[in-house]
């Protein structure tokens, strides 16, 4: 079991090093991984980067100016994935490489023979921030805005109970070191095209209550994407939305994938624990937030889901 100390000497000791986030990115995987690649690159390593997914437009200026080289990878590890099975479609040779986890899941499911998480952490970065003080590599600007979009967006804009004094000082240290807050703050929660407004509105339409009010769903529906033109990262955001309304202990948000799946976003307020129930249906994540797959149709993940929300929230005495 790596910690901090093993981590880094790991890496002190790596050559031409694979950096993996997980499918669907987030700020938090993108934002680890862009930050240790800097730092690698720094310390004068070789580095490359995949996900199987692309980086979403958003999350560009992470990458910016990182000299990504082109080689046959001699070591390989992942940033933020808390099971295999959220690589997607990532090689399995690849997989299979994986030497190094660095996590801050409480439902990690061990799939390398090093790793390091901490649940206690509100967001990876902030594991990151910790090892590359620990190689001693600089904390330049660029590293610094890739540390602060991942603390901001896994915590959003600091408001989750995951948050902790450790959270806060760490976001200090990123501004003090020229991470620029307040425009990440307004590009990640403050701005969105008109075609997002449009697609949050049809969504928001769907909206349905269960549980005595205690339960709200929204659907995503693929029509969604065809009648406004947005991709599913630019929906990142609805996910919390459902939470926000008062009385609401869990929070559901259902996406139509092509395949004939599901992807259910789950946000719970206290007492609840999203990822408790999202892993009786396969997946995991933390008590506020956590997700899962269903394989079968839009219509019967609502039913599905309405059903064990309202299964859950009796078992906590609330129904």
């Amino acid at each position: 079991m790596a910690d901090c100390v093993k981590a880094a000497s790991l890496l002190k000791s790596w050559d031409k090093v694979l950096v993996i986030s997980h499918a669907s990115p987030d700020g938090d995987t993108l934002g680890s991984a862009a930050a240790l690649l800097r730092g690698l690159c720094s310390l004068g390593k070789q580095v490359k980067f995949f996900c199987a997914d692309p980086v979403p437009e958003k999350f560009s200026y992470l990458f910016e100016g990182l000299a990504l080289g082109e080689f046959q990878p001699e070591h390989v590890m992942t940033v933020d994935v808390a099971d295999k099975t959220l690589l997607g479609e990532t090689p399995k040779e690849l997989v299979d490489r994986i030497e190094l986890a660095i996590d801050h899941h409480g439902t990690h499911v061990p799939f390398a023979p090093e790793r390091w998480v901490d649940s206690t952490a509100a967001a990876t970065v902030e594991l990151v921030f910790a090892l590359l003080e620990e190689l001693g590599a600089e904390i330049t600007p660029a590293i610094a805005d890739c540390l602060y979009t991942g603390l901001t967006t896994d915590t959003g804009c600091f408001r989750y109970q995951s948050v902790t004094s450790r959270t806060h000082r760490i976001a200090a240290a990123l501004l003090e070191r020229g991470a620029r807050g307040a425009d990440i703050n307004r590009a990640m929660f403050e701005s969105k095209t008109k075609a997002q407004v449009e697609a949050e509105r049809m969504t928001m339409d769907t909206m349905r209550f269960s549980s005595g009010g205690k339960c709200a769903v929204i659907q995503v529906p693929l029509s969604i994407f065809g009648a406004t033109g947005v991709k599913e990262t630019d929906l990142e955001g609805l996910a919390s939305l459902p939470r926000e309304i008062e009385g609401v202990v869990l929070g559901v948000t259902l996406k139509e994938k092509e395949n004939g799946k599901v992807k259910v976003s789950l946000r719970a307020n206290p007492p609840g624990d999203a990822a408790q129930l999202c892993s009786r249906f396969g997946g995991g994540g933390h008590k506020g937030a956590a997700g899962c797959t269903l394989e079968m149709t839009l219509e019967q993940a609502l039913q599905t889901m309405e059903k064990a929300c309202g299964e859950y929230l009796g078992e906590l005495g609330l129904l």
